[in-house]
């Protein structure tokens, strides 16, 4: 039972923590920028449950995390979201930019946590061949989330702030027609990278680009970080999973 709730933990704190900051940080942003919109809503919060989406948040991470420790005894993949930060872009001198930078500020906030987690590990006597502590697995989970919780976001899809992003940098004409892709929500992610793949498979067609993520850009990621942390060349060897 100890070793299950154990498991819970490391799953659902760094979890917790990537989606609140990043959320949080979709706000300051905006606030920076003069849109106080998310102030006045009470979303410039670090109390996780100020970001918390029924589905998203609490229903779909708690079935698979359920599913996983049931079935495998540890969690090996988590899926989910948090209610969006409600931005007002007009309120920005240059709409589309804004918007941009405030999209941005998500995957970077996560970018900078996982650096910092990553400094913490080094702080911490982790060493690559030895097994990690409690306090060093839950730190390479935390960066290793951060890590995918941002890189993820980045995927040129809307509603993700990849998408949002693509928004800001095209032609005016081409980021109207972009930016109406937003009214499908988060089906257009589930459909592009879960359901589309599988799909496309049927015919041959090699098309995976969380998969994609997960296997090449993560652990890119990963050494890049663990690097700027102060640690060698060996850093590569560390695990994603």
């Amino acid at each position: 039972m100890s070793a299950m709730v154990i498991q819970v933990a490391l799953a659902v704190i760094p979890i917790v923590l990537a989606i609140t900051l990043h959320e949080a940080a979709h706000g300051y942003a905006a606030l920076a920028m003069g849109d106080d919109t998310a102030k006045v809503a009470g979303r410039l919060s670090l109390n996780p449950l100020a970001h918390v989406d029924r589905f998203g948040t609490v229903l779909l991470p708690g079935f698979l995390l359920i599913f996983q420790l049931l079935s495998f005894g540890r969690v090996f993949f988590m899926f989910g979201w948090a209610k969006p930060v409600p931005v007002a872009a007009w309120r920005f001198r240059h709409p589309r930019q804004g918007m941009m930078v405030v999209a941005a500020a998500g995957p970077a906030m996560n970018f900078f946590l996982a650096w910092v987690g990553a400094v913490l590990l080094n702080l911490s006597g982790f060493r690559l061949d030895a097994e990690p502590s409690l306090l060093g697995q839950f730190l390479l989970d935390f960066i290793v989330i951060n890590l995918v919780l941002g890189l993820f976001n980045l995927l040129p899809i809307p509603p993700l702030d990849g998408g949002r992003i693509v928004v800001g940098l095209l032609p005016a004409s081409l980021a109207q027609v972009w930016a109406r892709l937003e009214r499908l929500g988060i089906v257009l992610v589930l459909l592009v990278i879960f359901l589309l793949p599988r799909m496309l498979a049927d015919f041959g067609i090699a098309f995976d680009p969380f998969a994609a993520l997960l296997n090449n850009v993560v652990p890119w990621a990963l050494r890049i970080v663990m690097q700027l942390a102060g640690f060698g060349a060996g850093s590569s060897d560390v695990q994603v999973i």
